[in-house]
């Protein structure tokens, strides 16, 4: 796919998903900007990706104070966004009888705060017929145990993307979810352990994990021309998992 001159911005893109998906649309020809909390990944990863159609920004977007720090970036770039690529998220795995406040708030800023005040504070800089994406979780459809907490922050970003569909589309931006199955991520390596990552490959129906590149090349998708009639829609990416538990 091409996306020659088009300008992305992608939170949470140190690593894993967003890594994958700003490596993607650099070789796609595209300008990426990638956010992430700490500077000192934010290097490496530029460093790994080694383009000079690569800015990052250090910015904690779960944070009114970081997205602007973001909002300025942009703004001062005098870009439009063709593509707002929302992905940062955390997952903390807890009981209810063992949920704290701090978890609680943590996830809820993170996952649902973030992109939600993210995409407001850039909405004067999107391109008319720009492309909103959020990374979501199968979890949001699930049940599974010690994840009332992740599931209810995807739960409330997936309504958040369907009203955000509907509010965007007289601009012609569309509005969609990646729905990530289990990846393998560092995220997913500092939550789980390797025992809960084997049993995890086995909920899919593939039997294994998926790729990072696998989601990129999903957002990469939407995020073309060949997905122009798609808007409010989620797109699971798992493997089939949702499926496979409920058969």
């Amino acid at each position: 796919m091409d996306f020659k001159n088009k300008n992305v911005v992608i939170t949470g893109g140190s690593s894993g998903i967003g890594f994958a998906t700003a490596s993607a649309f650099i070789n796609a020809g595209a300008k990426v900007w990638i956010t992430g909390r700490n500077a000192d990944k934010l290097q490496k990863a530029a460093e790994a990706l080694h383009s000079p159609k690569l800015i990052t920004v250090v910015s904690n977007t779960s944070n009114l104070e970081g997205v602007t720090v973001l909002e300025k970036e942009i703004a001062e770039s005098g870009s439009k966004v063709d593509v707002l690529f929302l992905n940062a998220g955390i997952a903390t795995y807890a009981s209810i009888e063992h949920i704290t406040e701090t978890d609680f708030d943590a996830q809820f800023n993170t996952n649902v705060k973030g992109p939600l005040f993210t995409l407001q504070k850039l909405l004067p800089y999107l391109a008319d017929g720009a492309v909103v994406l959020f990374t979501s979780s199968t979890v949001a459809s699930a049940s599974g145990m010690n994840s009332s907490v992740y599931s209810a922050t995807k739960g409330a970003l997936n309504k958040i993307a369907q009203v955000a569909a509907n509010e965007l589309a007289s601009r012609k931006i569309r509005v969609n979810v990646v729905s990530p199955g289990p990846t393998e991520t560092e995220g997913l390596d500092g939550v789980v352990t390797s025992e809960i990552k084997d049993y995890l490959a086995t909920v899919t129906a593939l039997q294994r994990l998926g790729k990072p590149i696998e989601i990129a090349n999903t957002v990469m998708f939407l995020a073309s021309d060949n997905a122009s009639f798609i808007t409010g829609t989620e797109l699971m990416v798992d493997g089939g998992a949702i499926n496979h538990m409920l058969k």
